[in-house]
């Protein structure tokens, strides 16, 4: 157990012949009692202050710690972030094809139908064509055959008023 400054104060020395000087040991002891009482309270002092500073040491580990945790926490959100963003654009992407593969089907469906409407009028007007030919040219034979003299005849002889259409009063 270290000595107090107490313990040395009280100290108290044996008489022997021929011994040291009583008040020369007095005042040196009186010294020593005052530098040790200076040491033991400068060691208190620099224990609080050491022990402060492992406080505010403490305090500053805690706050590394949290920093590398937030650290570590906005890292793994960047990364699910980025991951969730890859995915929603592969989804998009996707969709857009699929809309791209309809689009291009629907106008393939159109056209199809667009091109055999187109092979449907043609059919009708080359039928049009062939029954508007055929009507000219029955027409174009009529006007060039010997009938249409025997109808002028016809039309001439017939304008002549009958006897049964005359006015009796007459």
């Amino acid at each position: 157990m270290p000595l107090s400054p107490l313990d040395i104060h009280n100290k108290e020395f044996g008489r022997a012949f021929r011994g040291y000087d009583e008040d020369e040991v007095d005042d040196f002891l009186e010294r020593v009692i005052q530098d040790y009482e200076a040491l033991i309270r400068q060691n208190k002092e620099l224990e609080e202050r050491m022990e402060q500073m492992n406080e505010r040491l403490q305090h500053f580990t805690n706050i590394e710690e949290s920093l590398s945790k937030a650290i570590i926490v906005a890292q793994e959100t960047s990364e699910e972030v980025k991951s969730n963003a890859r995915k929603e654009a592969q989804l998009i992407l996707r969709e857009a094809e699929k809309n791209a593969d309809r689009i291009v089907s629907e106008a393939l469906n159109k056209s199809r139908k667009i091109a055999l409407e187109v092979e449907e009028v043609q059919r009708h007007a080359a039928i049009f064509r062939a029954r508007f030919r055929s009507l000219i040219q029955a027409q174009l034979e009529m006007l060039e055959s010997g009938e249409w003299e025997r109808f002028d005849e016809d039309v001439a002889s017939n304008t002549k008023e009958p006897a049964i259409f005359s006015h009796p009063t007459a």
